[in-house]
């Protein structure tokens, strides 16, 4: 069974209006679906039963109770439910069981950041984490003005007679910094307009902005695709093998905010040596050129060299090899 469909058959299990928890439980009981390793289960069947009622589909109804929560049934039962059970607002008249811990480790957001790296180097694009814990003044406020990951990508070009007169001409020219911010996963529309936002606000300063998360639910990509058209964030897909992440939606090309740079310089250091770095290989002699793209590199986050090193860390850290 897909998700979706061990949803219904639960839903159809259960009879009386039940609550996300309880489908939970019950799928895993009756073994109707296998939750991967690094899957939230209890967020994706709270998200899939939204969806249901988001998008009209007529099989699944839902009522709320007193508390605020929502308890959800099938269509097609409600003859077989009694009117005290979907009027009544008293929660005692459905039992909530503790939600079944899936016994599968999870990885962390941040495990994810090699990945992207690792795409990124692919691209010829040097890559660096900023860390917003250690900005000065800490606040929450902070998560809107950071991004994850920073990037940058310069023009190759050959001669030395072309790269002179380019630079003679717009240093700006010669390069192209790009913004990342960086999910686990996306199951709903709210949790996707959230991070959008997020990156919006974090990726101002940048040439190209991305929104970028290991899983999106395939109900997302219509909204998806209205959000880029309106706001100009990229999205990329990251998977287990990097080599095999996708650009959903390109980045649209802005000017460089050097007001928010130099905001970002000031409260992040990381971010400062990151600027200091790449002024570093700009300005750099045709003498001293390949000494300050090796003290980028080698600044700049990690990647792996071959496959056999993406299988033991994606294996270490928890990370699912198949979605």
């Amino acid at each position: 069974m897909t998700v979706k469909e061990a949803i219904l058959k639960s839903l159809e299990d259960l009879i009386i209006p039940v609550y996300n928890v309880e489908v939970l439980n019950h799928i895993v009981e009756k073994n109707y679906y296998e939750f991967l390793k690094g899957k939230t289960p209890g967020a994706t069947i709270s998200a899939q039963l939204g969806d249901y009622i988001r998008s009209g589909d007529s099989r699944v109804k839902r009522i709320k109770r007193s508390n605020g929560i929502y308890y959800y049934y099938l269509a097609k039962n409600e003859q077989q439910i009694e009117d005290e059970i979907l009027n009544d607002e008293e929660i005692s008249s459905v039992i909530i069981k503790e939600e079944i811990k899936i016994k599968t480790k999870v990885y962390e957001e941040r495990n994810l950041h090699k990945l992207l790296s690792s795409f990124l180097k692919n691209t010829e694009t040097f890559s660096k984490t900023i860390f917003h814990e250690q900005s000065n003044g800490k606040d929450s406020n902070q998560i809107w003005t950071h991004p994850d990951m920073v990037g940058i990508k310069f023009l190759n070009l050959q001669t030395k007679a072309s790269q002179n007169f380019l630079k003679s001409i717009n240093r700006v020219d010669t390069f192209k910094l790009s913004s990342y911010e960086l999910k686990r996963e996306i199951n709903s529309d709210s949790e996707l307009k959230k991070a959008y936002f997020q990156a919006v606000s974090n990726s101002s300063w940048a040439n190209y902005g991305y929104l970028v998360a290991f899983e999106f639910s395939d109900s997302l990509h219509e909204e998806m695709s209205r959000l880029n058209q309106s706001f100009g964030i990229g999205i990329i897909e990251l998977n287990a093998n990097p080599y095999q992440s996708k650009i959903l939606f390109p980045a649209v090309y802005r000017d460089l905010d050097f007001k928010t740079i130099d905001k970002l310089c000031k409260i992040n250091r990381e971010f400062e040596n990151f600027i200091e770095q790449t002024e570093k290989l700009l300005t750099a002699s045709e003498k001293y050129i390949s000494g300050a793209e090796k003290e980028l590199n080698e600044f700049c986050d990690k990647y792996f060299l071959n496959d056999s090193e993406i299988e033991k860390y994606c294996k270490e850290k928890n990370i699912p090899m198949e979605k």
